[in-house]
């Protein structure tokens, strides 16, 4: 019997907690913390928390095993359902995501399907790291089909809701992890609906992933990350600002259901599958699949079911007209799809009326495959980068490069591309899950140096030339490259499969010489880290920590022109600048008439913080670029326009 928590929706446990009494929010932090420890589950699927001899509280899920009524969270005490028992009970659960995936749609109505134009590209929906994410946003961008076509206005409820969000944002980033506590979520929950209600599925899954990041840092997991929780918070604050203005970017706004088209007659070949694990307890596989004229593709299979299903969903059958295959298969295969339904990120549909007939597999150096790894990796991040800072695709797109094995440096694996003056790059596990292969698998490549290695991966855009491989392959025409079986057809997904001593040169194959200009392991460059743009991250980081008090104190401990002065000699004086007003707008104390202390509004300071953090990310985003081209001296930072 499972032990977890049944997830409850954040409109239910916003309720409880507005409902409680000003003292009895007080008690709320304390009265969640250890919760959990107390939970006894019952035949009937049921969980109660005992509190004292008098409170019993009792959860009752619905059929898919998620609390989404008040009704189904009740409380025996005197005080119910206004009870701090309650309200405490909800609040150590799992928040449930934003929607529930729902059945897919029929196509909506249109001319005669035509299948992709040639050259057009459609990315896939967020996988792996990123899906996780995607699972909790629930949301794909609204694109227009007419680019001409104007894009309606916000109405004047999308207006309130955002700017009430903006509000509760700017009051927890104000808070900060040590004084965002259960209250403090909750008004964030609670706009969040808001905002749902409004149609802002986008803000929604914003303040999701800030309170979710919240619970993690309180209760100190050690998945957290504070740079994650600050990135959310800039995404959330974008969003909820620029929707507050009444800017009605489709990209924004979002949508709540992902709108499937007709997409006629197609033929798409498997590139790739790779686990797919959320944090919000989903699992399931994404197979990613090319289409002969490059245009990308995605089946996916994901449901709740956290790693025990995504390890083994990479065997599921694929529902898909009628398709024999399993995802195994379909990677290394291809289908001919007659009746396509196609979403906006090329996520394949199982709609009535699809019909799919198997087609032989084909090899990485053949058919649509082969373009990925004819251009350098470089110029592919940069059309990534070129794009929007929030577009999808820069999550998504998978990139391939033929490397050469430099050897193991701390956490990640060193790499050289197989170009002239290609700069080192870093891989780093695409699911770090120490149940899932991909950290052995890197871990045993790492012990071939020398090795000449096809990878198929996704750039991390917020680290120096990382990349993220989800399957590799042997190079034609290297003697010192892997050996994969041939039913493998020539790769191998590093979410599923082993890499075995087998499937290396033997011991007494002679690793090549390694190229003139090498670079020791231990010096390998990165302009990210070498930059002084870490003294903007940590003001920002430790306005995220520790509120806004933390930056006011940091920000007294030493004068400006000391803090900031590396950024301004490096030529980053608008980081400088920025930094210098956010610390000034941290320990702004207001007076009232009477000359007393008042309480500053959040609004300036939330200002201050995201035009800091903007800043931090355009310029970071630059250095990233940077890192992707020839190597960079040790030491020395590419200057930022």
């Amino acid at each position: 019997m499972s032990t977890a928590l049944p997830p409850v929706a954040p409109e239910v446990l916003a309720e409880a907690v507005e409902n409680l009494t000003a003292r009895l929010r007080k008690k709320l932090d304390d009265a969640t913390a250890g919760c959990a420890d107390t939970a006894v589950h019952e035949a009937d699927a049921s969980v109660t928390f005992r509190f004292g001899e008098d409170a019993l509280v009792t959860l009752r899920p619905g059929p898919a095993g998620t609390v989404t009524e008040a009704a189904q969270a009740t409380c025996t005490c005197l005080l119910a359902p206004r009870c701090l028992h309650r309200a405490a009970a909800l609040g150590a659960a799992p928040l449930a995501d934003a929607a529930p995936p729902e059945p897919e749609p029929e196509p909506e109505s249109a001319p005669e399907p035509t299948a992709a134009a040639p050259g057009e590209t459609r990315q896939t929906a967020p996988v792996g790291a990123g899906a996780g994410a995607a699972a909790e946003a629930g949301a794909a961008p609204a694109v227009s089909a007419d680019p001409a076509e104007p894009v309606p206005a916000l109405t004047a409820a999308q207006v309130g809701a955002a700017a009430a969000l903006w509000h509760a944002a700017a009051e927890a980033l104000a808070a900060g992890v040590t004084a965002g506590g259960a209250v403090v979520q909750a008004e964030l929950l609670r706009a969040a609906h808001t905002a749902r209600l409004a149609g802002l599925p986008r803000a929604e899954a914003a303040a999701l992933r800030v309170v979710r990041g919240l619970r993690a840092a309180r209760e100190r997991r050690t998945a957290h990350r504070l740079g994650d929780l600050t990135g959310s918070f800039r995404e959330l604050l974008h969003t909820a600002g620029v929707l507050a203005s009444g800017a009605a970017d489709p990209a924004l706004t979002g949508t709540a259901r992902r709108a499937y088209t007709a997409g006629g007659s197609l033929q798409v070949h498997g590139l790739c599958r790779e686990p797919v694990l959320s944090a919000t307890g989903y699992g399931g596989v994404v197979t990613h699949l090319l289409a002969p004229d490059g245009s990308r593709y995605s089946i996916s299979d994901v449901r709740p079911g956290g790693l025990a299903r995504a390890r083994g969903a990479g065997r599921a059958s694929v529902a898909l007209g009628g398709a024999t295959l399993d995802h195994a298969g379909l990677a290394r295969g291809g289908l001919r799809i007659v009746g396509a339904t196609v979403s906006a990120e090329g996520r394949l549909g199982a709609g009535r009326g699809v019909r799919a007939t198997p087609l032989p597999g084909t090899a990485w150096t053949d058919g649509p495959a082969a373009p990925l790894f004819a251009r350098p990796a470089a110029e592919a991040v940069a059309a990534l980068l070129a794009g929007p800072a929030d577009a999808a695709d820069t999550e998504t797109a998978l990139i391939g490069c033929d490397v050469v094995v430099v050897g193991a440096a701390g956490d990640h694996l060193l790499v050289r591309e197989a170009r002239p003056d290609a700069p080192l790059l870093r891989l780093l596990p695409a699911h770090p899950h120490p149940e899932l292969p991909h950290t052995e698998n890197l871990r045993r490549i790492a012990s071939y140096p020398g090795l000449h290695l096809r990878v198929l991966g996704r750039p991390d855009l917020d680290r120096a030339a990382t990349l993220r491989p989800v399957a590799v392959g042997p190079v034609a025409g290297e003697p010192y490259t892997l050996r994969l079986p041939e039913e493998w057809l020539g790769r191998a997904d590093l979410g599923y499969e082993r890499l075995q001593g087998e499937h290396f040169p033997p011991p007494d194959a002679a690793a090549p010489a390694s190229g003139p200009g090498s670079v020791p392991v231990p010096d390998a460059p990165d302009p990210l880290a070498d930059s002084p743009l870490w003294r903007v991250r940590r003001l920002l980081e430790t306005g995220v920590a520790g509120g806004r008090r933390a930056v006011a104190e940091a920000a007294r401990g030493a004068a400006p022109q000391t803090a900031y002065g590396p950024l301004r000699r490096a030529g980053l004086t608008a980081a400088a600048d920025l930094a210098t007003a956010l610390a000034a707008e941290a320990d702004r104390r207001p007076r009232d008439a009477f000359g007393r202390l008042a309480d500053p509004s959040p609004d300036g300071y939330a200002w201050a913080w995201l035009a800091a953090a903007t800043h931090l990310a355009a310029a970071e985003r630059f250095l990233v670029a940077a890192s992707w081209t020839a190597a960079t001296p040790s030491g020395a930072t590419p200057a930022v326009p």
